[in-house]
């Protein structure tokens, strides 16, 4: 695995990827970070160390609000075209680009999968609703990816539990994996008798074996 860092100008200003290069790749995946960290977050670095000596290179998306230094995101308009402009960078490589990203990410990577053309859709952490209000429900951002994906959430998410999901359907495919007491970050309770070593490797697991019934 090789690791470098590459800048990139945008619509939305100046954005980073950090490219986690495996030897022989057969996907990209192009992994986001949520509205209130970077790329730094447990679950995204726990991909990009696992994934590139399983042949998945792993590209972690910094945002231009992020790569600004700012505390608060963009709106969701100026997320999607930040996205937009890294993607001919992301495709570059030739490979299948799998559209990623953690929370307020993969609500970007679900809105704009099928017009950039992903060959799918990880949505780690996937911000069903604000919480305690359900009824304000963005299922349709991931029901309306049109493009297969994988849905990897805690149990114990307040932004949307796993069974809150509504159920897949033949027009809006995609699979859905519980990581027991983790909440929105993954983070797991003292006394959840699973570590967060254990936690993380769930994911991974999860994400790799999902990524290789993608593979041809």
């Amino acid at each position: 695995m090789t690791t470098r860092t590459q800048s990139l100008d945008t619509p939305a200003g100046p954005a980073r990827i950090t490219w986690h290069t495996a030897r022989g790749a057969r996907h990209v995946l192009a992994l986001g970070h949520g509205a209130g960290g970077g790329i730094e977050a447990r679950d995204l670095q726990a991909l990009a160390a696992a994934l590139p000596p399983r042949g998945i290179t792993v590209a972690l998306v910094e945002q231009p609000w992020r790569v600004a230094g700012k505390k608060v995101a963009a709106a969701p308009k100026v997320l999607d075209d930040g996205w937009r402009g890294l993607w001919p960078a992301l495709a570059e490589p030739g490979l299948p680009v799998v559209a990623g990203g953690r929370s307020a990410g993969a609500r970007v990577a679900c809105r704009t999968a099928a017009e950039l053309d992903a060959a799918a859709v990880l949505a780690l952490s996937f911000p069903l609703h604000p919480p305690g209000k359900p009824e304000k429900s963005r299922a349709e951002e991931l029901t309306g990816a049109g493009r297969p994906a994988l849905v990897v959430q805690g149990g114990r998410d307040p932004f949307g539990r796993p069974a809150e999901f509504p159920p897949p359907t033949a027009q809006a495919p995609y699979e859905l994996v519980e990581v027991p007491e983790a909440d929105h970050g993954f983070a797991v309770p003292k006394k959840a008798g699973v570590t967060q070593e254990q936690t993380l490797t769930v994911i991974t697991e999860a994400v790799a074996a999902w990524l290789d019934r993608l593979s041809p």
